[in-house]
């Protein structure tokens, strides 16, 4: 079995990278992991205060469930994926059920920060983009998909998104075996891990 990590910056477009890499792919033969799951519930929390978690350091993250369903998809075993809102800051109690394929794609901002997860992956991938370009994606995105204001995200951006990705996510670049600027733009870069894991497939 294949185990694809692909890390990055807030903005950078892993995303994308993801969707690129998989929509010519045998939609049989590859299982998509999100870090983005495996926030930790935070119900516990009162609701003015969950507005003030910080999703990019890596304690936010449980990794240990993380860890756990990539080792029982390795092993065949199928898994019930967490489904998390950022508009609540929850878990919700329903799952997403995610067959163990021939490959796993596990993305996300800090998963090269943990190395027991950096340790399962058989190829690891860091996309790469300029600060501005992953502002810009950020502010799209957060108040489209998350309901902030122009200025709620720009004073995160500045508190929490830079200094975080300065300390833990630009760091873990040094982790990957491949790199790839541009994000989803990079056709070139992503042709290549749809070749390799192409011909990883073929030999399964």
């Amino acid at each position: 079995m294949l185990v694809i990590g692909i890390a990055g910056g807030t903005g950078s477009g892993k995303t994308t990278v993801v969707k690129r890499i998989i929509e010519k792919l045998p939609q049989d033969k590859v299982s998509v992991i999100s870090q983005d799951s495996y926030y930790k519930d935070n119900s516990h929390i009162p609701v003015e205060e969950r507005q003030k978690i910080n999703f990019d350091h890596p304690e936010a993250i449980e990794f240990d469930l993380l860890i756990e369903h990539i080792i029982e998809l390795k092993s065949g075993k199928s898994v019930e994926r967490p489904i998390y809102s950022y508009l609540t800051c929850t878990r919700s109690e329903e799952t997403v059920t995610v067959p163990p394929h021939e490959v796993i794609i596990v993305e996300g901002i800090l998963i090269f920060t943990c190395k027991r997860l950096r340790d399962l992956c058989s190829i690891k991938i860091f996309v790469s983009a300029d600060d501005d370009d992953r502002l810009c994606r950020v502010i799209q995105r957060d108040i489209i998909e998350r309901g902030r204001t122009v200025e709620k995200v720009l004073e995160r951006y500045e508190k929490l998104v830079k200094p975080m990705h300065n300390q833990f996510i630009e760091p873990t670049k040094r982790y990957a075996d491949i790199i790839v600027p541009q994000g989803g733009h990079n056709t070139v870069a992503i042709d290549i891990l749809r070749t390799i894991i192409e011909q990883r497939l073929l030999k399964s």
